[in-house]
């Protein structure tokens, strides 16, 4: 039988603590940043209509019929307010476009989408920019969105080839 060697523990230095500092926050930072935050603020709020404004020019191209790839510049469009609406303080947005999204998920559509429930989701997200909707319990918005979810899952459902 073999003579066993003896256990060596080995402890690799710490070198995190030295990359990352004392850990402490750099109060002054966090100020400049949410000013900085506040100050962009008012550019949010002409962002967020130019980016409706596009969401209503890619519907309108949809519904044509004369461009190929309609349907993904919808998708895109919604899919970036989607993202963009957290940033922009508006939650709700953010829900309907995800709604949006799933119906226009350019991925294997062989069917053409209802205009009515395209519309409804375009019109809720200019409502809600238009009249300021930012609270997300708002009971109204919420609602809507809960039934603009509920007719794409519908239509998803019956259709099985548009989504």
């Amino acid at each position: 039988m073999p003579k066993e060697q003896p256990i060596e523990v080995f402890m690799p230095p710490n070198i995190l603590k030295a990359k990352v500092g004392s850990g402490g926050l750099d109060s002054s930072a966090v100020k400049r940043a949410e000013q900085a935050i506040e100050e962009l603020k008012e550019e949010f709020a002409v962002w967020i209509v130019e980016d409706v404004n596009r969401l209503v020019e890619m519907r309108k191209a949809y519904e044509s019929g004369t461009d190929g790839d309609a349907l993904g510049n919808l998708y895109r469009a919604s899919h970036d307010l989607k993202g963009q609406a957290a940033t922009f303080d508006f939650p709700l947005i953010s829900r309907v476009a995800a709604s949006l999204c799933k119906l226009t998920d350019d991925a294997g559509h062989d069917v053409k989408l209802p205009m009515a429930l395209i519309d409804a989701h375009v019109d809720a997200i200019a409502i809600i920019v238009r009249d300021g909707i930012k609270d997300p319990s708002n009971p109204t918005a919420n609602v809507l969105a809960g039934e603009l979810e509920r007719q794409v899952g519908a239509f998803l459902g019956k259709n099985p080839r548009a989504g």
